[in-house]
């Protein structure tokens, strides 16, 4: 019996129009161009239209996944949405994108890792493809971090922005598609990076939103630190498990936090700089929006058989890898 895999047959990105500069920020909060550049390696993000939420990017993902490959909405099994700001608390994005994007005959949920959200998010339609029971799942991972962000704060208003992309994962017989990945969590970082109310814990009031304890909080060098070593340590193990040498490697799509912890992430695998896509001089961090935001930049540079290694790490702690062979 012939194996199955669940291979990437389409991917599609958005972002919206509005860019947000570095010298926009000067007249925002005490920093400079010169200043987030050397430490982010960002210049721009952008920022959703008024009143645009997740559901809209999603639907602009789906439309183009579905225009790419030739299928109607009606076509798609399941949609998984990796994302921490879902238009509401519920119902999750996933069920409103398949009704505003037609998706009538699928079903699907929103999934929170924070910007690991698309390995994690991949993975689990992975399964649902491997074991037989869909033949068409979508992928999404997307975030609206303006909508959570204080633009107040220049330790996060500088980082992160909005955008996603997302993939369409089909059945595959030729032993292309997903090979591997390994993923982690552990909550103990909660504290260094996280959104303290708003959730059941201390729900939302009018004293706390006085506070500006709604929006993303961040301990910079913490996370710093646990990025460098945990994203580089995955991204080194997943090959070590698969007998790969950086020869082998077609492609690193890191997460794109910190230009600083994609370099460590590339060196440790001993990657030069052409083979690391990288774009976070144009969207910032869009949490889980960035690495599906790369494989659509970089799409028509990816060959058949390619190996590519996708690499994250985000709070909570999260934190992945997945190795797989391009598919077309």
């Amino acid at each position: 019996m012939t194996k199955i895999t669940a291979a990437i047959t389409s991917v599609q990105g958005y972002v919206p129009e509005k860019i947000l500069s570095n010298k926009d920020l000067e007249t925002m909060v005490d920093t400079n161009d010169e200043w987030i550049t050397s430490r982010t390696g960002i210049k721009e993000r952008r920022l959703a239209a008024p009143g645009e939420a997740l559901s809209d990017f999603g639907v602009k993902i789906i439309e183009g996944i579905c225009k790419k490959r030739g299928i109607s909405p009606l076509e798609i099994d399941m949609i998984v949405v990796g994302s921490i700001t879902g238009d509401y608390r519920f119902p999750s994005s996933a069920n409103v994108m398949c009704d505003k994007a037609g998706c009538k005959n699928a079903w699907g949920f929103d999934l929170s890792a924070a910007c690991s959200g698309f390995l994690y998010a991949l993975d689990v339609g992975r399964v649902y493809v491997e074991n037989g029971t869909y033949n068409k799942v979508i992928v999404i991972g997307a975030d609206v971090m303006s909508s959570i962000i204080n633009y107040k704060d220049r330790a996060t208003c500088i980082i992160f922005g909005d955008g996603g992309g997302g993939v369409l994962l089909e059945p595959n017989e030729e032993g292309l598609g997903l090979q591997d990945s390994i993923l982690r969590s552990d909550g103990a970082g909660r504290q260094f990076l996280f959104q303290e109310v708003g959730g059941s814990k201390e729900p939302l009031t009018a004293e706390n939103v006085h506070e500006n304890r709604q929006y993303v909080y961040q301990e910079g060098q913490t996370v710093f630190k646990n990025a460098v070593r945990n994203m580089a340590d995955v991204a080194a193990e997943i090959m070590e498990n698969n007998n790969l040498e950086s020869d082998d490697v077609a492609w690193l799509v890191p997460h794109q936090a910190n230009l600083r912890i994609i370099d460590a992430t590339a060196n440790r695998m001993g990657l030069g700089k052409e083979k690391v896509m990288v774009n976070i001089q144009k969207y910032g961090n869009t949490t889980a929006g960035t690495i599906p935001l790369c494989l659509w930049e970089w799409e028509d540079k990816l060959k058949k058989g390619d190996n590519i290694v996708l690499a994250s790490f985000g709070g909570g702690f999260t934190w992945g890898a997945i190795y797989l062979k391009w598919a077309y």
